[in-house]
């Protein structure tokens, strides 16, 4: 049974795959977007426990996102994923972090580091729900 819902959103096919395959392994239900577009749409119709989005994508990337979410469901924890922490001068993950996300992972991710962090936030929002 699953006791947790995560929302995958990456463009990277390869890399949704890996997560979806480590994440439904330990017993989430995993759902899964192309881009942010999606998701969002996604997330107000029916929000996940905790969405983990890549941070640059192609349409609607993953800063908007975590800025949109944050504001309209507050209640969803958010872990922001960088393949490259700088952009054009921008630290990323900061940013990230700075827009509400409440952790961040490298790519590619390790499936203990992402279990883990997915069983943190889990943890933390039992505690404060």
């Amino acid at each position: 049974m699953a006791f947790a819902t995560v929302l995958l959103v990456d463009d990277d096919l390869a890399a949704r795959a890996s997560a979806r395959q480590v994440l439904s392994g330990a017993g989430y239900a995993v759902e899964e977007a192309l881009n942010g577009q999606r998701a969002l749409q996604r997330i107000l119709a029916n929000p996940p426990d905790i969405l983990i989005t890549e941070i640059l994508m192609p349409d609607g990337d993953g800063i908007e996102l975590i800025s949109a979410v944050t504001r309209a469901r507050p209640e969803v924890r958010i872990i922001a994923v960088a393949a490259h922490r700088f952009f054009g001068g921008l630290d990323l993950i900061e940013l990230a972090s700075k827009l509400g996300a409440h952790a961040t992972l490298d790519k590619p991710l390790k499936a203990e580091g992402l279990l883990a962090t997915v069983a943190r936030l889990i943890s933390a929002e039992a505690r404060s729900g």
